[in-house]
């Protein structure tokens, strides 16, 4: 518990480090998955990256966000465990209700206050933004503050993905049916982002995996430049584990790096990304 007794709540789909939520008792609301025969598992708690990679062969699912009981008694808990606060980060509200959900049921709360942060970011990019939560709670940010202080690295910081086929981006509606069918014939591999809204935009298109890894490098070089330290965080699905070589392309390329931080896939991203997915997060460092 820190100092000032404000816990620190996500949801499933931020990607936060494993080993760093449980180092600072970051707490993780699920997402939950569902298929068509009635089952329905919490994400990564119920269900594994693995086994939803597995079951992707069969069907690509849906997901929905975590209900306001759900979030509810993950506050409860936290007030019961001696916390006099929470912040919730959630992953962006132009991509989930789950940012709404968390808002609505911190308004009702009595006599334990709650922020909620919309990180406009999803994925490690997101997870990037918890971990900025928690070194400014640590730093004696308070509570009221920590909205707009968490924000403002919110909008200067980046996450570019890739994915090898566009068919579950497709069916979870995340990407429009010309970008789908030029992409297919063409071998078109879209890096995706978040734009300002927190909506997944284009940020460029590259020819073939390889080069799409290449082409998210060299975005992140771009933002990169921008200020005089950054972190940089890896992501990679368990289908696709390229860690150090993805590391080692960055490190050549982008000289300012103080930190690498490194983050697998939860199972509610993969089933709208498809197995294999690589991405690389930005955050200038104060």
């Amino acid at each position: 518990m820190n100092s000032q007794r404000i816990a620190v709540i996500t949801d499933s789909g931020t990607d936060t480090p494993a080993q760093f939520a449980r180092e600072h008792d970051v707490r993780i609301v699920p997402l939950r998955i569902n298929f068509s025969d009635g089952s329905s598992y919490e994400s990564g708690v119920t269900i594994t990256g693995a086994q939803l990679i597995e079951r992707l062969q069969h069907e690509i699912p849906t997901t929905s966000l975590p209900s306001p009981a759900t979030i509810r008694q993950t506050f409860d808990r936290a007030k019961e465990d001696g916390y006099e606060g929470a912040v919730f980060v959630s992953i962006s509200s132009g991509l989930s209700a789950t940012n709404n959900t968390a808002r609505m049921v911190a308004e009702q709360m009595e006599n334990f206050p709650v922020v909620v942060i919309d990180t406009k970011s999803i994925g490690i990019g997101a997870g990037m933004l918890v971990m900025e939560t928690v070194r400014e709670i640590e730093a004696g940010v308070p509570l009221s503050n920590l909205e707009a202080t968490v924000s403002l690295v919110a909008s200067r910081s980046s996450i570019f993905f890739s994915v090898k086929s566009l068919d579950y981006l497709r069916a979870g509606g995340r990407i429009s049916e010309a970008v789908y069918r030029i992409g297919s014939v063409l071998n078109i591999k879209p890096v995706i982002t978040c734009n300002e809204e927190g909506r997944y935009v284009v940020a460029k298109k590259s020819r073939g995996w390889e080069r799409s890894i290449d082409t998210q490098v060299s975005l992140i070089e771009q933002e990169a430049r921008k200020y005089n330290k950054v972190r940089i965080a890896l992501c990679c699905s368990d289908a696709c584990q390229m860690f150090d070589e993805l590391e080692a392309k960055v490190s050549r390329q982008v000289d300012n790096a103080v930190e690498f931080v490194r983050s697998g896939v939860s199972p509610d991203l993969l089933v709208h990304t498809g197995p294999y997915l690589v991405g690389i997060g930005i955050q200038p460092v104060a």
